[in-house]
């Protein structure tokens, strides 16, 4: 009986191990006739080097790579369709080149090829200070204070208020200035992406007060509502006002129309008048 079970157990445990021989050899036939099969490649359009924002495109810029992968969605890959575009995010080294990433053809380049349609950028000189000591870069998101005297409440003294909030930087650096002998020096500048309206009120605000930047979390999309403050409120004197409140407009009440001339028609003895049309 022992015999009988043995035979039988060695008699399967020979079945088993020629069964994994032959799975074993089918499965490493298959995998060597994939890897002997050819692989379909294409040709992907791709940085040659680094491309910073502003930069306009030259031939140079681009190079040909066998991709075995699919071309990314929105990828170009026609060189003429990217040469003399203006780059609008940075494109890296061996990056495909996405549409998303260039201005449109005709834009140009440098920092008025980053503007989107319907928005100005606006430069302020600033101080390091200021200027949040380099914290400022492209991208992040400001509120926009400015200080200055109000002429029709000298009691305040010198009042600060946010004027904008949420506004984007668009680009950040120093250029070269000149001083009133002629020396030179450098200055921060900060170029602030904003609407008309705004790019009106940054105007009066850099001329006429001093402006100083505060930056904020760019996930922070909501605008608080701020009620300034003065200098007479900063020390708690007692005529200081509680908060700023921006003047209402005037409204000047228009005349009324002057009524329409008439005639006096006489019927027999009846008298009547009538409006003449203007």
């Amino acid at each position: 009986m022992n015999r009988r079970l043995g035979s039988v157990f060695l008699f399967a445990l020979l079945v088993s191990a020629v069964a994994s021989f032959l799975v074993y050899h089918f499965v490493v036939a298959q995998v060597a006739a994939a890897s002997r099969r050819p692989v379909a490649k294409q040709k992907l359009l791709v940085a040659a080097q680094k491309l910073e924002a502003g930069h306009l495109i030259q031939e140079s810029d681009l190079r040909w790579v066998d991709s075995t992968s699919p071309a990314p969605e929105g990828a170009v890959n026609d060189m003429q369709q990217a040469i003399g575009r203006g780059v609008i995010a940075v494109i890296y080294p061996n990056e495909a080149i996405a549409e998303g990433r260039l201005a449109p053809r005709g834009a140009g380049a440098g920092l008025a090829s980053m503007i989107p349609i319907g928005k100005r950028a606006v430069a302020l000189k600033v101080d390091e200070v200021v200027g949040l000591a380099g914290f400022v870069v492209p991208g992040m998101r400001v509120d926009v204070i400015v200080a200055g005297g109000n002429s029709g409440s000298a009691r305040s003294g010198t009042l600060s208020r946010t004027i904008l909030q949420n506004i984007e930087v668009l680009s950040a650096g120093q250029k070269i200035e000149k001083t009133g002998d002629g020396k030179p020096q450098d200055a921060q500048v900060v170029n602030l992406l904003v609407t008309p309206d705004q790019a009106e009120v940054l105007s009066l605000a850099s001329t006429e007060a001093k402006v100083q930047l505060v930056l904020r979390n760019p996930l922070d999309t909501k605008e608080e509502k701020t009620h300034g403050t003065s200098v007479a409120a900063l020390f708690g004197l007692p005529d200081a006002p509680k908060q700023i409140v921006a003047a209402a407009p005037v409204r000047v009440a228009r005349p009324a129309p002057p009524p329409p001339p008439t005639v006096e028609v006489f019927s027999g003895t009846k008298r009547t008048e009538q409006a003449l049309d203007r």
